[in-house]
């Protein structure tokens, strides 16, 4: 056989491969998007035009820098209308309060698109934040009583004293620089709620603020997985579609791997030192040994287990030993990434609003305290509406998707017009169609908040607007913690570790903006961190500058007054 049979029958062989596994994909993809292109319900619905066959309108949104396209595509397209996701699949897009409140209390009919639960599985695994149906219940009820309001309570402690930690690492870096002095603000916020869910979640210190700590691998790895790259990449779309091309091992995968194995190696560890650290309470309690309280088992992790370790429940209720350990990583990246964002961007705001950071500062500092208690905190009205305001113009996570598990009808509030002018009062999903809930969109909504509704106004709260009363979000009608059976479990904990920040740190400092705002962007990725445009790298950063807090003699008089 000669040289040329040879490469002949390589060519051939090697493009019967390529048309096999070409073939496999278009299997795979036209029962999906054929149904979508030409039968969806949703074709008759208005929305902006598609600016890529591939990418629909994503590629806009990742690359816009702002989050301002849902607003604007709601304001022009209706409480009801269609974007394009990827191969130009069209996605309807829901800002009617009623419409959103049908779709997040019908979480059996909704579920979270399986392409977005496969990018987080590959970081998280099965916990909580993941499981739809069934699963996610019996987690729900296991997990429920570690967040309720006493157990919070008991975790303020570590909330306010790793906040004092941080306003202490802050206020060595001006003696050491001088003042002002600019820091980004929001790495020191980072390895704070990473200090602190490693204590309130598990008893365990990672020492991230500490100048003296051990490398922080974990922060690292997380700051890693969470930025995403400027341009997307065709491998990310094709395994997000395709798990088969997870053979492919990019530097995202390798990241998101490195991650996940930390975790998992951590949460091992933890889960078998919580087992037998219960089980040997249980057993000297007999003798009149160790009780509850001498565990230290307040953190979640250990409420958890010995939820799930106890007697009153039917085995068929347990979580295995495997979901047990995925909500180590959920606990991980949902109470470190959220709060810290959170805080971040309400420092950002507070630097744009100078008299409401004056006034918040005034206020707390009439509280003659460095430690204070939750009832103290939530006792506080002004920081009440300023985190309330922060999180409604600024929440962490944009928006959120619901795929429709079967055919449905979705009524409205505020009905729309189709492309053939008939007026509709709901719309129809066929099933597998996606609903987008654009949170930040809704929290911003003219019709509900007024034509101020895009500034940061905490006064805002002392006389809620009447139309906000149909968000049926579960805490201060923003949609920011989500509803129904899945709202955000951990909001409580956010809401209380993010007052104990504001208090220790406005209390101490003055903060402004080093940069212009138009110089600050939005990272596009699940949760939205800050950057800033002229960084090619896109590294997280919220550059501000901070001075120690001396008030003048007028002020003086104010707060001793008060």
């Amino acid at each position: 056989m000669g040289i040329s049979t040879v490469l002949s029958i390589l060519a051939k062989t090697t493009l019967a491969i390529i048309l096999a596994f070409l073939g496999a994909i278009l299997w795979k993809l036209l029962p999906i998007v054929l149904p979508r292109w030409f039968a969806s319900p949703l074709l008759r619905l208005h929305g902006p035009p598609s600016t890529s066959w591939l990418f629909g309108n994503l590629k806009e949104k990742h690359l816009s820098g702002d989050d301002l396209l849902n607003d604007k595509w709601a304001k022009e397209y209706g409480p009801a209308c269609i974007i394009r996701e990827f191969f130009s699949m069209p996605v309807l897009m829901l800002t009617d309060t009623r419409g959103i409140n049908h779709v997040l209390t019908h979480s059996a009919h909704y579920f979270k698109p399986s392409q977005a639960q496969r990018d987080l599985a590959r970081l998280l695994g099965t916990g909580v934040l993941l499981t739809e149906g069934e699963q996610h219940r019996q987690q729900r009820r296991i997990m429920n009583p570690a967040f309720g309001p006493s157990q919070i309570r008991e975790l303020t402690e570590i909330f306010v004293e790793k906040s004092n930690e941080l306003r202490d690492v802050w206020a060595a870096e001006l003696d050491a620089k001088g003042e002002p002095t600019c820091i980004n603000v929001s790495r020191g916020l980072s390895k704070m709620t990473l200090d602190v869910i490693g204590l309130a979640g598990f008893n365990y210190d990672f020492i991230s603020l500490s100048p003296n700590g051990r490398p922080n691998e974990l922060a690292k790895a997380f700051e890693d997985v969470f930025t995403f790259p400027v341009k997307i990449p065709i491998l990310m779309i094709l395994r997000n579609l395709f798990p088969v091309f997870e053979i492919i091992k990019d530097k995202r995968l390798r990241d998101i791997e490195h991650a996940r194995q930390m975790m998992h190696r951590i949460g091992s560890e933890l889960i078998a030192q919580k087992k037998a650290e219960i089980l040997r309470e249980s057993s000297e309690k007999k003798t009149g040994g160790i009780g509850r309280q001498s565990l230290q088992g307040r953190d979640l992790l250990t409420l958890l287990i010995k939820a799930n370790m106890a007697t009153d429940i039917p085995d068929s209720q347990r979580l295995s030993d495997e979901d047990v350990l995925a909500q180590v990583p959920t606990f991980l990246v949902a109470g470190h990434e959220t709060t810290n964002t959170a805080t971040t961007w309400c420092l950002y705001a507070l630097t744009q609003a100078p008299a409401a950071q004056r006034k918040l500062r005034a206020e707390l500092l009439a509280l003659d305290t460095d430690t204070p208690t939750m009832d103290e905190l939530m006792a506080l009205p002004y920081l009440d509406m300023v985190v309330r305001e922060s999180l409604r113009l600024h929440a962490p996570i944009p928006e959120t998707g619901r795929v429709a598990m079967r055919a449905d009808v979705i009524p409205l509030d505020r009905p729309f017009t189709d492309r053939d002018g008939v007026v509709h009062d709901h719309v129809k999903v066929a099933k597998g169609d996606v609903i987008l809930i654009p949170i930040k969109a809704l929290n911003r909504l003219e019709s509900l908040w007024g034509p101020d509704a895009h500034e940061f106004r905490p006064e805002r709260w002392e006389t809620p607007p009447a139309a906000i009363s149909c968000i049926t979000g579960v805490w201060g009608h923003i949609l920011t913690f989500l509803g129904g059976p899945r709202a955000c479990i951990g909001y409580r904990f956010s809401i209380v570790e993010m007052k104990a920040l504001l208090y220790a740190l406005v209390r101490a400092f003055e903060f402004e903006l080093a940069v212009s705002p138009r110089d600050i962007k939005m990272t596009p990725g699940i949760v939205q961190r800050p950057a800033l445009r002229a960084d090619p790298t896109g590294a997280v950063q919220m550059p501000l500058v901070v001075r120690r807090y001396r008030p003048s003699e007028s002020e003086s008089a104010v707060v001793a007054a008060a």
